[in-house]
């Protein structure tokens, strides 16, 4: 017997406000919709496939009364896979995160942004391959 790991579900108060955010930060799309959740994901999962093999999970966002009280005990990475950390960092920004903490010292090395909704995620590394446009970017 085993299970497979097919959504992460967040609670929030605007499943909309933050399924737009992530849709753009991951380029998903929107797969279901109602008045109190939203859940997005980059394929669409069927029984079959699921029971094929492990796919990406979808991200659920569910409407909830309450507020975030504390630092979360989950969080997602995200790594730039055409951009460098800096540029993608600067393009999560403009879509609506905000600033948590930075790399001030350098024995880190990912940034921490916040979603509209205060939930703590990381920037990672780019994933970029360096070419003459971008110094320094990439690791092989």
């Amino acid at each position: 017997m085993t299970s497979r790991f097919t959504e992460l579900v967040v609670d929030c108060h605007d499943p909309q406000r933050l399924a737009d955010f992530w849709c753009g930060v991951l380029d998903f799309t929107v797969l279901d919709r109602t008045a109190d959740k939203v859940e997005i994901g980059s394929w669409e999962p069927t029984v079959t496939a699921v029971r094929a093999g492990q796919m990406p999970p979808t991200l659920l966002f569910i409407r909830v009364p309450e507020q975030k009280t504390m630092k979360n005990r989950l969080h997602l990475d995200v790594s730039p896979i055409d951009a460098t950390t800096d540029e993608e960092v600067a393009r999560l920004l403009a879509l609506g995160a905000t600033l948590v903490d930075t790399d001030q010292d350098h024995a880190r090395t990912w940034t921490v942004l916040a979603d509209p909704e205060g939930n703590e995620f990381d920037v990672l590394r780019t994933l970029a391959t360096t070419t003459p446009d971008t110094p320094g970017a990439g690791t092989e």
